[in-house]
């Protein structure tokens, strides 16, 4: 495998994590209306912040251990659509579970090329 091809492999799934976390951290900003006072503000930003807290935490892990990503982001797809089942357009889905899918599979191809991916050569 060429170089470039396995630093896109490795790298891709990492940055595109980084990216899908900042654009659920987006939702949170809605909490920033004015109804609340401060600490009811800060309160309900961190109640907003929890699922991308999960997926940095997840991400950290999966970041040396790629069979984690593989197996929690799918399962995180999944239990969004089970969460929020008939509450949403299927778009809504497809923006969240999707994402998810595609860096639990990205993930995949790193445990399985792991060997390639780490060596030097």
């Amino acid at each position: 495998m060429k170089q470039p091809l396995k630093r896109w492999l490795f790298w891709s799934p990492r940055i595109l994590c980084i990216l899908f976390a900042a654009f659920m951290s987006l939702f949170a900003l809605d909490v920033f209306d004015g109804k609340y006072g401060f600490w009811k503000t800060m309160l309900a930003l961190l109640m907003h912040l929890i699922p991308v807290f999960a997926l940095i935490l997840v991400l950290v892990i999966a970041w040396r251990w790629e069979w984690v990503g593989a197996t929690f982001f799918p399962a995180l797809g999944l239990l969004y659509i089970w969460w929020a089942w008939r509450r949403f357009p299927w778009l809504t889905y497809a923006l969240i579970s999707g994402p998810l899918f595609v860096l639990g599979a990205l993930f995949l191809v790193n445990w399985l090329r792991r060997a390639e991916l780490r060596s030097k050569a």
